[in-house]
């Protein structure tokens, strides 16, 4: 199968900045590149965006959703697609790529707050970031997706 006919993966992504609206990115834990990205995960079956976007918050950060106010949805989805070599080793070869559900939101804890050592760690270290320097900071394959969710979070940012 053609990666143009393999389907998208749905999943949930959010945009966490603290009082001074710098923005949560952590370091992937089996990536030894410097490439940082903010949490993000696969939608379960019949879940929606925002309920995928806290569990997955929760289970990469250690971060729990009465600590998170949402500000703000994207509009619509965002996409992108995997580069071609790593098409058959993500996700067992069934997608493309990505559809991703933004959330901006307010982290409303402290920094002790964020607990990387989860049940099933993804990241291995974290940091607050200047919004500018986010596609800078991604795997170049995201780095579209990244200015597009900046200029769709402009006016809050």
């Amino acid at each position: 199968m053609s990666q143009s006919t393999l389907p998208y993966r749905d999943a949930a992504a959010v945009m966490l900045l603290n009082a001074d609206n710098k923005v949560f990115v952590a370091l992937r834990i089996d990536n030894a590149a410097e490439a940082w990205q903010m949490p993000q995960g696969g939608l379960d079956e019949g879940e929606t965006p925002q309920a995928g976007m806290l569990r997955e918050l929760e289970e990469e950060t250690g971060i729990p959703p009465h600590l998170v106010e949402i500000i703000a949805e994207a509009r619509a989805p965002f996409f992108y697609d995997l580069p071609p070599e790593l098409v058959g080793k993500v996700w067992k070869g069934r997608y493309r790529g990505q559809r991703q559900y933004w959330f901006l939101a307010r982290f409303l804890g402290t920094d002790e707050d964020v607990n990387l050592d989860t049940a099933e760690p993804e990241f291995r270290g974290w940091r607050w970031g200047e919004p500018a320097e986010l596609p800078d900071m991604i795997v170049p394959f995201k780095r579209k997706l990244y200015s597009d969710v900046l200029e769709e979070f402009a006016d809050y940012l």
